[in-house]
């Protein structure tokens, strides 16, 4: 029996305390709150503050000794083991490894895949990489949690070891490679000469010197605008390099060299680039449309008659769809995706996502789906590549009313007839006069919202009152998403709650779409949705054969729902930029570095940012290539892989925000060392009924890395051997996450 503590008693051991914490104040109102509930409650209050000022001298020490993997929780959980009134640090921190090694053993089988889920997560976390000592510590911990010999930490240490160097080589590497192409371009650029000294280099007049501008036959390497006028600049060693003689012998020596320099300057002439497809006698058919008014149907059906063909979709999940589409048809078709790949023998049909679309080997009828996407800041030069490069005797191009005039601009600049066909909605769409309150969503009701979040705490919310609840982010894998989309289909859920992510490649039978904010996040700011934004979700609602009538609403205190009414009546808006967006790919790096005389990627990109296509071309615009430089510039020190190669890790799909690029550096900096590069581990995961919010996050993140390493292993499977590995790990999350998301109680994945 505990003996009572007197009020004395209980303030000493509070002074006592406080000072050891340092949190009087609190202290002193957890025992003013609790005296009165009795002494043992009181105790306990002590013990409280007594392990909080154990955890953090744990933690303290712990930092201090360089074992920054030690989390609070766990020194916590350590302190509340340790029945010593006054511990040193001795004491303290040997309550540590226990907790750590069932931490370790629960979350991992091996000792090897402990060692790599305790390096992620410190990286994943914070950014942090250890050094070779703290590998040495950990590998000896985890040794010891798992019963691993001597061998095991000898061989830890000796792979961080090689780790720490090849990276420390690559960064040294990389800062005089960086500084060399900075100053190679700086050279070329002070080297460049204005427009009147050409006649002299080429021993002709400077009327022949214009002519031959004009025709495009003399290479222009940069052209600026001073005071409104355009300066004209030329690369005096490519113009010395062209063959002497009489104009008319010059012009068709330069016609000839200039072949190398069309393929190097082919950002401006971009259409030329599509060799097979401007071979073909193309001929465009244009089909516009909202939401639900048949668009890919009716393509499909043509290209299901054709002999062969291929459906280009911008997500994997709608890739599926279309071979699944085809095989209801009758046909056979094989899908090719950024990390998968399904060969059917003797298949001539082919469903692949845009950025995949093959360019040389011609078919009878192409697809390239939700065309709008040309105007995509990030992806939008995909879409114009496979518009402009798709080889097929036939192309349908399908998408909204606000692609209409841009793609007439890739017609014209590929010479290509274009047929245009204007389809409308197969069922009424209105908005809704009342906004909607939460307990009134209805069974068929999808409701909207603008981050991952917000979807789930509404989740939450509509559980609360009794509701079987889907959901659909950008952050689920496509297998879940379309998991998700079955249960609302086929009644296991009553609502669905989403973000935009359902505005492409979902099939969904949704009877009122309801906003639950009527502004959104676009990465730069905060801003109201656009009517092409409302009209595309919106026109989710009401799928014909399920739901004849479609209906917009707008949740209660979100919004107006006048709003909702002018965004759906709205004429579509005539964009500002009808430039399509493009991008080099790996023919014109080679070219481009062939030219300048670097096997730098960076020097490249550089190079064609700064000369190759300036920003006031008429008829194309560069894309955004900030994330390829980004990675470009991580490969700069990183010997052992060629320009091709790095050009292959630059496109990979990764995310910056989850370290993605260091991430990608460590791995090509594995692959060029000639090592193996295991795919990303995913450990144990806990039972869905107990997932914490925090850790579907942390499985969508891996499953995201996963993604990225399956791309890598497509393009370098010697080095990323490990893909049924990886194709397992990945369906094992994919099972998970969607029986987390299964759960149909507030639970801890709801209060997190």
């Amino acid at each position: 029996m505990a003996v009572p503590l007197s009020p004395a008693e209980v303030a000493v051991e509070a002074a006592g305390l406080a000072v050891q914490s340092r949190e009087l104040p609190r202290l002193l109102r957890l025992v003013a709150r609790r005296l009165p509930a009795g002494p043992d409650t009181v105790r306990d209050a002590l013990c409280e503050v007594r392990h909080k000022g154990w955890a953090s001298r744990i933690i303290d020490r712990t930092q201090r000794a360089g074992r920054i993997w030690v989390q609070r929780d766990e020194a916590q959980a350590a302190a509340a083991h340790i029945t010593d009134p006054e511990p040193d640090d001795d004491a303290l921190l040997a309550a540590l490894p226990p907790v750590l090694a069932a931490r370790w053993r629960q979350s991992a089988a091996t000792p090897d895949e402990a060692l790599t889920l305790v390096r992620a997560e410190l990286f994943d976390g914070a950014g942090r990489v250890l050094s070779a000592s703290q590998e040495t510590m950990l590998a000896a911990e985890v040794a010891a949690a798992f019963g691993a010999t001597d061998d095991f930490v000898r061989d830890a240490a000796r792979q961080a070891e090689e780790r720490l160097a090849d990276q420390a080589a690559a960064d040294r590497t990389a800062r005089a490679r960086r500084r060399e192409e900075l100053q190679r371009l700086r050279d070329w650029e002070a080297s460049l000469v204005a427009f009147d000294a050409v006649p002299a280099l080429l021993g002709c007049t400077r009327n022949e010197a214009l002519r031959l501008v004009a025709e495009n036959r003399l290479p222009v390497a940069r052209k600026l605008v001073q005071d409104g006028i355009e300066q004209w600049q030329f690369d005096p060693a490519a113009l010395t390099r062209l063959p002497a003689g009489t104009p008319r012998g010059r012009q068709n020596a330069i016609r000839i060299n200039n072949a190398a320099i069309a393929r190097i300057a082919a950002l401006d002439r971009y259409a030329a680039h599509f060799r097979t497809a401007r071979s073909l006698q193309r001929r465009i058919t244009l089909v516009t449309g909202p939401t639900n008014s048949g668009k890919s149907h009716t393509a499909l059906d043509t290209l299901s008659r054709a002999e062969s063909g291929m459906a280009l979709a911008p997500l994997r999940l709608l890739a599926h769809e279309f071979r699944e589409a085809l095989g209801a048809r009758g046909v056979v078709c094989s899908l090719s995706t950024g990390e998968e790949r399904i060969v059917e023998p003797g298949s001539r049909h082919l469903a692949a996502t845009v950025e995949m679309c093959p360019l040389h080997n011609p078919v009878d009828v192409a697809i390239v789906d939700e065309a709008q996407m040309l105007h995509d800041p990030d992806r939008g030069a995909a879409w114009t590549a496979a518009i402009m490069g798709a080889p097929a005797r036939h192309l349908y191009v399908l998408g909204a009313a606000d692609c209409a005039e841009v793609v007439r601009r890739i017609a014209a600049l590929c010479d290509d007839p274009i047929e245009e066909i204007t389809l409308q909605r197969m069922g009424p769409l209105s908005a809704a006069d009342e906004p909607v309150r939460l307990a009134s969503l209805t069974r068929g009701d999808a409701l909207i919202a603008f981050s991952r979040r917000e979807v789930l705490d509404l989740r939450t919310a509509l559980m609360q009152r009794g509701r079987r609840v889907a959901v659909v982010y950008g952050a689920l894998s496509p297998e879940v998403r379309r998991a998700e989309a079955a249960r609302f289909n086929g009644g296991d859920a009553d609502i669905l709650v989403a973000t935009d992510a359902i505005g492409m490649g979902l099939n969904l039978n949704i009877r009122r779409v309801v906003f639950a904010s009527l502004r959104k996040f676009d990465g730069t700011e905060s801003r109201d949705l656009s009517a092409q934004e409302v009209k595309q979700i919106g026109g989710r609602a009401g799928r014909y054969g399920k739901h004849e009538a479609g209906v917009v609403a707008v949740l209660a205190g979100a919004g107006n729902p006048a709003f909702i009414r002018a965004m759906l009546a709205a004429p579509p808006m005539p964009r500002a930029e009808l430039r399509p967006l493009v991008q080099p790919d790996a023919d014109i790096i080679r070219a481009v570095a062939a030219e300048i005389g670097s096997d730098s990627l960076f020097g490249v990109l550089v190079r064609i940012r700064r000369a190759v296509l300036r920003r006031d071309d008429p008829n194309y615009r560069l894309a955004d290539m900030s994330q390829a430089f980004a990675v470009a510039t991580a490969l700069e020190g990183v010997r052992g892989l060629d320009l091709t190669e790095r050009w292959a890790y630059a496109m990979c799909p990764v995310d910056e925000r989850d370290n993605g690029i260091v991430r990608l550096a460590a791995w090509a900096t594995e692959h060029a060392a000639g090592r193996i590069v295991p795919p990303p581990a995913v450990g144990k995961l806990p039972p869905p009924d107990r997932a914490a919010r925090d850790e579907l996050e942390r499985a969508e993140k891996t499953h995201k890395r996963l993604v990225a390493w399956r791309w890598l292993a497509l393009r370098f499977p010697t080095f990323y051997p490990a893909r049924e590995e990886a194709e397992a790990s990945t369906r094992r999350l994919n099972d998970w996450i969607e029986d987390v998301l299964r759960q149909q109680r507030r639970g801890r994945a709801e209060a997190g």
